[in-house]
């Protein structure tokens, strides 16, 4: 009975093993003809397009960015492409097919027998590569809005968040109509889930805050900026694309609103996060410096140009008609009044300072009282209204408010003594240093360090006895 039953135990495992064989025959044997068919069709020659056809799809301005589009048939659409594009974009529109269709494989038949692991069985990142460059090629800006509508939005929710936030925003540029464009960014935003893709939320956010922006909807702007800071200010190690994306649009708006000092830090701050000599252009970098310089000059709080004075940002004023500026920027830090006033004819070639000059004016002589209590010794710290006086070139009667000012800006402590006419000033705010600033510091040191060594040979002998 038991050598019965072990011939049919056994005769059920040796069918089990050949069925077995025989599946991963037929999976391998399907995977290879699959491969087979998809490289006779990539190979096959595209009829020409011909310049009677129609376009493959509605003019981009007709179309409804709202509403889904139709369910994607890959052949219609690539052949229609094919029909309707320049010949050097149709191996683009090749790869699309064949990096699509290969990702709709079965898991199970390609990985049979040939050793991929299921995640590299998947082209969602080398498919995205693929419409980067599409979308870079000059050739295909007419197309972007149809490809990325009618074929994107096919897989959108497979690829990543951020990547497709980054090329709908590259797409949306080449849409003239202001509701059209804002139409299409935000039926994307809408479709991008918060919680799973918070940075993709905010850099799309900062995006649709921009666009609002360039069509004059300050209001909205400040909305969305506001909306986008409340995630991105929970957030840990955020791209540098997205926190770029927001500081950018914050700078341009106070920009609009002309509030100088939120629009030098912001300014700043976007700077940080971007490589300045590859993702700005020469004249990007020109305009850019510019307007931090004017809003350094005019920023009501801003007495500090260290941070900025030390960007390479600046290079970009060299050698063209914002040169003089540049200086200007070093006079200022420097509270240097002569030079000053030697750069003040100039003035009108930059009206907005011409315009403010009484501002300027106060700003240097605040600039120059910090200097003369910088190059003075800790023990000589008070200063006589006369000897203010001489080195801000303010009449007598105005050094008192110059030095209530300075007190109230928090730019010195110390007190002041309006009987005597003297200010004692007892701490002066850190700033960054110019060259000859430093080489004063360092003479000071150097006579400091002398100083202690004569305590030090007279004390000496006292410590000597003592011991």
């Amino acid at each position: 009975m038991m050598s019965w039953w072990s011939g049919a135990f056994g005769l059920v495992l040796l069918l089990f093993k050949v069925v077995a064989k025989h599946s991963q025959t037929f999976a391998a044997t399907l995977h290879r003809h699959y491969l087979q068919a998809a490289d006779r069709r990539a190979s096959q020659p595209q009829p020409e397009p011909e310049l009677t056809e129609t376009p493959a799809m509605p003019p981009a301005q007709s179309v409804d960015y709202t509403q889904a589009p139709p369910k994607l048939v890959l052949d219609e659409f690539i052949t229609k492409a094919l029909t309707s594009t320049p010949t050097e974009l149709h191996p683009f529109f090749e790869a699309f097919r064949n990096l699509y269709t290969r990702k709709r494989v079965p898991r199970y038949i390609i990985c049979v027998d040939y050793g991929y692991s299921p995640q590299s069985c998947r082209l969602w990142h080398q498919l995205t590569l693929k419409l980067y460059e599409f979308f870079d090629h000059p050739r295909s800006q007419p197309f972007r809005v149809d490809v990325f509508h009618y074929f994107v939005r096919d897989f959108e929710s497979k690829l990543n968040q951020q990547r497709l936030v980054e090329m709908a925003t590259k797409v949306s540029k080449e849409i003239d109509n202001p509701q059209t464009q804002l139409s299409f960014l935000t039926s994307l935003l809408s479709r991008i889930d918060t919680e799973k893709s918070k940075e993709a939320h905010v850099l799309l956010l900062a995006n649709i805050a921009h666009a609002k922006l360039l069509y004059g909807d300050l209001v909205g702007t400040k909305t969305d900026m506001d909306a986008a800071w409340k995630i991105l200010d929970q957030l840990d190690g955020v791209d540098n694309a997205v926190n770029a994306a927001y500081y950018r649009v914050a700078a341009d708006y106070y920009k609009a609103k002309a509030e100088y000092a939120p629009y030098y830090k912001h300014s700043l701050l976007y700077l940080a996060c971007v490589d300045v000599a590859s993702d700005l252009t020469r004249d990007e970098c020109l305009l850019r410096a510019h307007d931090l310089s004017v809003s350094a000059f005019l920023g009501d709080t801003i007495y500090n140009f260290g941070e900025l004075l030390m960007h390479p940002i600046l290079d970009a004023l060299d050698n063209t008609q914002y040169d003089w500026i540049k200086k200007l920027l070093f006079t200022f830090n420097e509270g240097n009044i002569g030079k000053f006033e030697a750069l003040a004819p100039l003035f009108p070639q930059e009206p907005i300072l011409e315009q403010n000059y009484p501002f300027l004016r106060q700003k240097i002589c605040l600039m120059a009282l910090i200097e003369s209590v910088f190059k003075r010794n800790a023990n000589d710290r008070t200063l006589t209204f006369q000897s203010i006086a001489e080195e801000t070139r303010l009449p007598l009667d105005e050094v008192e408010h110059l030095i209530m000012k300075a007190l109230s800006l928090k730019l010195i402590r110390g007190s002041m003594d309006q009987v005597d006419q003297k200010a004692h000033i007892t701490w002066v705010q850190p700033r960054v240093l110019s060259r000859g600033q430093i080489g004063e510091l360092a003479t000071r040191l150097g006579a400091w360090m002398e100083k202690l060594g004569d305590v030090e040979k007279r004390i000496a002998p006292e410590v000597s006895v003592s011991a």
